[in-house]
């Protein structure tokens, strides 16, 4: 039998991946799917500005969604309108600090989670930037509206709105499942003995 060791990239990191599979390929995952909704957060509000501004709600899929252009002041779903700047530093904190943890990512669940939640993040916090009435003041543009028109049965949202809270959920997901950050199970790495503890209390005790 050979006593050669095997390749690094043969045994698995965190979590039971590849070590090859770590952070650059996690990181990757990441910056596609925010990459993604960033791209489609920003082409929804400009056909929504392009085809939507100044006229009435457009009811489709039988009155189960209208699209209708709303200018937002607020956070998400409407909440905390009047707070435009202090809603702009926490977006752009969301960014920073997504970024920052992304070197440790394991976790494909996680990368895709973030990426959504980085993707909404990027997508309002450009129209906080750009937008009317000025730099760090803009409004966010939002377009639909479930079960009736004007955000009357449910505030008005747009793709960035359903990525962060999409990204938020499956956050929640993998905490409640022990699925940690770089990738382990933390409940089940904290019930398991240190290795080598075990071994060494039985070989005392023989």
């Amino acid at each position: 039998m050979s006593s050669e060791p095997e390749a690094a990239e043969d045994y698995p990191g965190p979590g039971g991946n590849p070590a090859s599979a770590g952070p650059p390929l996690r990181v990757l995952t990441l910056a596609v799917v925010a990459a993604a909704v960033w791209a489609i957060d920003l082409k929804t509000k400009m056909l929504a500005v392009d085809h939507l501004e100044w006229r009435p709600p457009l009811r489709t899929l039988d009155g189960l969604v209208y699209l209708q252009l709303v200018r937002n002041p607020g956070a998400a779903f409407g909440m905390a309108t009047g707070m435009t700047w202090l809603l702009t530093l926490i977006a752009a904190g969301v960014v920073i600090a997504i970024v920052r943890v992304s070197g440790r990512l394991h976790s494909r669940g996680w990368a895709v989670a973030l990426g959504l939640v980085l993707g909404g993040a990027l997508g309002n916090l450009t129209d906080r930037v750009f937008r009317y009435p000025g730099i760090f003041r803009g409004w966010v543009v939002d377009m639909v509206s479930v079960f009736a028109p004007a955000g009357r049965a449910w505030p008005v949202f747009n793709a960035a709105d359903s990525a962060i809270c999409t990204g938020g959920a499956l956050l929640v997901v993998l905490a409640l499942v022990g699925i940690e950050l770089d990738g382990s199970r933390g409940r089940r790495r904290r019930s398991e003995p240190a290795d080598g503890h075990d071994e060494g209390r039985v070989e005392g005790t023989e």
